[in-house]
């Protein structure tokens, strides 16, 4: 069985000291803006028509519902490249199937807290996963923090980068998708694909914050061990690295590569000597999460242990007590991640 508290970020281990001081999250919606950064241009043509809308305080998918009714089409012909919180000033693509269909007019489109702001045709469906990254505007409020040490926190973040764990998010409310995970590994029958992805993301993301959880712990989830697996900055290539060199170490000084964790799945491990060592633990812990992930078909694959920040800027304003930051991440990365190593959020 796992641990009740594991999901949490709060319960695993910081890389930089722990956060410099504490304060408030959310205490708008516009104190937390996030914005798409695409990975496709519109093509100008086609039977589906991209939609570039700012929603506020809306759901991702109850919005894509609502376009579908709006559109009159199905649910299923309305696509978009990933979910964004609810709790937010956001702006993000959709898509919508129009095949045979008028387009209507985007500008009646009344819903409170959402815009359309953009209308492009387009030749293909929008996809999960379809996008480059975010970008990101956080205000923190009640900001109780030693000036000094919270500058010297960001410059940390700025220059040495996060721990890349998978943020709550993955998880669900109170780790409910890891318990679903658990059942359905015990035999419980699921037979919503989309509620089988996300249990089976949420365990594998489990087992790979546990595995960065004991590097950061070690103090080398920022450098490569003994038969290490590398990854190339913003790629999924990897290539092992026996012994580590000069040459090495200056392209993980640069963020070109960064080590890595197992994404669990069928195959061989690709890690040798210690990496290995270590990773191969994970299913004698785990055998109920790992056997289950082999059955359901995934193949190994690998995550960056390392998140780079470099862009991240900050204004501090300790008379009013508020702390604004603005950063990139790539897709698949987690903002909570980069806040929980500067600040506690209450």
């Amino acid at each position: 069985m796992m641990p009740d508290d594991i999901s949490r970020l709060d319960s695993l281990p910081h890389a930089h000291g722990g956060p410099a001081g504490t304060g408030l999250l959310r205490a708008a919606p516009e104190d937390f803006e996030v914005e798409e950064v695409a990975g496709f241009a519109p093509d100008g043509e086609g039977q589906h028509v991209l939609l570039w809308v700012q929603k506020r305080n809306a759901n991702t998918d109850w919005l894509a519902g609502q376009l579908a009714r709006f559109a009159g089409v199905k649910r299923r012909d309305v696509g978009y490249a990933g979910l964004k919180d609810r709790r937010a000033l956001t702006r993000q693509w959709f898509s919508v199937d129009l095949a045979g269909r008028d387009a209507p007019d985007w500008s009646a489109l009344a819903i409170e807290g959402v815009t359309v702001l953009r209308a492009e045709r387009h030749r293909r469906k929008l996809r999960r996963g379809a996008l480059a990254g975010n970008r990101f505007r956080i205000v923190v409020r009640e900001v109780a923090a030693d000036p000094d040490i919270l500058g010297a926190r960001l410059e940390a973040v700025r220059h040495r980068g996060v721990p890349n764990y998978f943020g709550a998010q993955r998880f669900g409310r109170d780790g409910g998708n890891l318990q679903a995970a658990e059942a359905m590994f015990r035999g419980r029958r699921v037979r919503d694909r989309h509620q089988r992805g996300l249990y089976l993301s949420a365990a594998r993301a489990w087992l790979f914050n546990e595995i960065l959880a004991i590097r950061i712990t070690a103090g080398n989830w920022n450098r490569p061990l003994a038969g290490e697996v590398m990854m190339l900055a913003g790629s999924r290539s990897h290539f092992l690295v026996e012994e580590t060199d000069a040459a090495i170490r200056q392209r993980l000084d640069a963020f070109d590569i960064h080590p890595s964790g197992p994404l669990w799945g069928r195959g061989e491990l690709p890690t040798r000597s210690e990496a290995r060592a270590l990773e191969a633990g994970l299913p004698e812990r785990h055998p109920i999460f790992c056997t289950g992930l082999e059955q359901a078909g995934l193949e190994q694959e690998r995550r960056p242990l390392r998140l780079p920040v470099p862009d991240l800027q900050w204004s501090h304003d300790p008379d009013a007590g508020t702390l604004t930051l603005t950063f990139s991440l790539p897709a698949g990365a987690y903002a909570t991640t980069v806040l929980r190593e500067i600040i506690e959020v209450r």
